[in-house]
């Protein structure tokens, strides 16, 4: 697919790994944001072993149980303190980010991969997924995605079946971490071919390896389909089979393009690379944003759904800057990586931080609200779900002040203003 060359070292996974620090440092500081304290809540029900019975049974998050249960290990650790779940999913992103490097690393060279990792780090389009800690499951999703696409892809080289029953565990525990993790068999598909060559489509033995991995995603929607009066998704309208996905989804990649991968794609384009990169990348995230692109709340894929699709846009990255590399003097080849960390890194310091304060406030204030008020607090008006509200003021002030919470008025969805009417005597 692209460019070879001498392997990443210990250091270009050193420098991933501080790219991410650099890119999300900031927001260590901040605090829970709305389900971020839905997802604490659950975890707590759910998360413990002796719990997980009750979790099987759950048709909806049975599917995200990978999430429930390290939250529920986080919380047990170090109680409702924002700072270490923000710290274990910043790690889970540089983890993220250095198997973007091990996976590119064979196809396209150590240079590439490296830049398509660094890219990945700090790449603003997918930091909802990062900074909102209750966007876990598309972390663990990611984590346990890659992990079975290097199984896989070690089996097709050396054909041992341990490589194979690595790759399909990881895919179980995808499946326990996200429902989208139902294109990961596409992708192991896209990969194949993209080692083997196209060619190897019409292979019996990449098929025979495959039809396990497709078989199981019949059976993990029906056993959701089943219980879908108990599903919450195919009862609050966020999901519809009539949604226009032919329409989500070019228009989610376009989206995910701008600007970076139309700017590596004219870099290609300019030396003349080989288109494969390319037909790989957009394939890859029209897979990936598949399952997504039935959503009915936006007219594209939301930032954070958008973490599996960013390997894609980090493959264009990285050959881009592997053809800089080579034509042009390092120097500006340097000077453009750096210019790109920093308008990422700078878009997440600055404007979206503010918009992760904006959407912390309300949910702070209520928790003082309820902390230093004597008597019943009633909401008049909140911009979040009811259900938000109560998690809030239990996760962090306990059940004994969760009794002083009225939200039998007014909880809205709709942005209205912050407001709190004290009951009158």
């Amino acid at each position: 697919m692209g460019m070879r060359g001498s392997g990443p070292g210990v250091a270009a996974y050193l420098l991933v790994a501080v790219l991410c620090v650099l890119a999300y440092a900031p927001s260590l500081r901040l605090p829970f944001i709305s389900d971020d304290y839905i997802q604490i809540e659950l975890a707590r029900e759910y998360g413990a072993p002796g719990s997980w019975g009750k979790l099987a049974a759950d048709p909806l998050y049975r599917c995200r149980a990978t999430s429930l249960v390290a939250t529920w290990a986080t919380d047990r650790l170090f109680g409702a303190e924002p700072l270490p779940f923000r710290l274990s999913s910043l790690i889970l992103h540089a983890a993220n980010s250095s198997l973007v490097v091990v996976l590119l690393a064979q196809p396209l060279g150590g240079v590439a991969a490296t830049a398509a990792g660094a890219f990945f780090a700090v790449h603003q389009g997918h930091q909802e997924a990062v900074i909102w800690y209750a966007a876990l499951p598309e972390l663990l999703l990611f984590f346990f995605g890659l992990l079975m696409l290097l199984g896989w892809r070690r089996w097709l080289d050396r054909g041992r079946r341990t490589d194979w029953l690595i790759a399909a565990g990881m895919f179980v525990l995808a499946l326990l971490s996200k429902e989208s993790a139902a294109v990961l068999p596409a992708l192991l598909a896209l990969t194949g071919a993209g080692q083997l060559g196209w060619k190897s489509l019409a292979s019996r033995r990449l098929w025979i390896g495959l039809a396990p991995f497709f078989l199981v995603v019949p059976v993990y929607f029906v056993a959701a389909w089943l219980h879908r009066h108990e599903h919450l998704h195919f009862s609050d309208g966020t999901f519809s089979f009539g949604a226009p996905f032919w329409i989500v989804i070019p228009r989610s990649i376009l989206r995910l393009l701008w600007i970076a991968g139309v700017a590596a794609i004219a870099v290609l384009a300019w030396r003349r690379r080989p288109w494969a990169p390319v037909g790989f990348a957009l394939a890859w995230m029209a897979l990936a944003l598949g399952p997504y692109s039935f959503l009915t709340y936006m007219p594209h894929v939301p930032s954070r759904h958008t973490y599996l699709a960013a390997a894609g846009l980090a493959l264009l990255a990285g050959s881009a800057f592997a053809t800089l590399w080579e034509f042009v003097p390092r120097r500006l080849a340097i000077a453009a990586a750096c210019a790109a960390i920093l308008l990422n890194c700078g878009y997440v310091w600055t404007r979206k931080h503010r918009q992760y304060l904006d959407r912390a406030a309300p949910t702070e204030r209520l928790v003082r609200l309820v902390q230093e008020s004597p008597e019943p607090v009633s909401l008049a008006c909140f911009p979040y779900s009811q259900a938000v509200a109560e998690a809030t003021v239990l996760v962090r002030l306990g059940a004994d002040l969760r009794r002083r919470l009225n939200t039998a008025a007014d909880v809205s969805r709709d942005g209205s203003p912050f407001c709190f009417d004290p009951p009158r005597r």
